[in-house]
């Protein structure tokens, strides 16, 4: 006699802590494009996400790494470099007609002032219209570098670097 089974394997990637479709629907039902930004243990990733019923489609991609072409020494996953990493995000988001976006930040924990939402900031100053808080970015101090510059000797040209590229970015 054929028993019936008491339980339903989930999906393949919530199995494996990947995706939480339930964050994942309630984001598609708003019907905008995703500004889905990721943070590696050396870099930070953003990219413009369209949905599509064959699959996602990636509009845009921008990377930390892209900074060492501008001219950035310094560490890839900071939070200057973040903001920065935004920003690129911005411009190529302007050159492709995208306008508005909703944040997608995935499985990462929503902490104020962190890198996620430095590269926020970028996005937004760079003229993407994200809605979001003002308390949540972190402060011009930190966004500079100077929190940086300030404790270890070989970055002390961050800010200037930092200012460098981000008025190179804004023209």
């Amino acid at each position: 006699m054929k028993q019936k089974t008491t339980y339903t394997v989930r999906h393949r990637r919530r199995r494996e802590g990947r995706t939480n479709y339930k964050k994942r629907l309630e984001l598609l039902k708003g019907r905008q494009d995703r500004l889905v930004i990721r943070k590696t243990n050396k870099h930070i990733i953003m990219q413009l996400v369209r949905y599509s019923p064959d699959g996602d489609q990636v509009l845009l991609t921008a990377n930390s790494k892209e900074l060492e072409k501008k001219g950035w020494k310094h560490s890839l996953k900071s939070i200057p470099a973040a903001y920065l990493t935004g920003l690129i995000a911005g411009k190529k988001a302007k050159e492709k007609k995208a306008a508005s976006a909703i944040l997608d930040i995935g499985l990462y924990s929503p902490l104020k002032g962190s890198r996620i939402y430095a590269a926020l900031k970028g996005a937004i100053d760079s003229g993407l219209k994200i809605p979001a808080g003002k308390e949540i970015f972190p402060g011009e101090k930190r966004l500079k570098g100077e929190h940086i510059a300030s404790y270890l000797e070989k970055h002390k040209s961050i800010t200037q670097d930092y200012e460098k590229i981000k008025s190179e970015l804004l023209k």
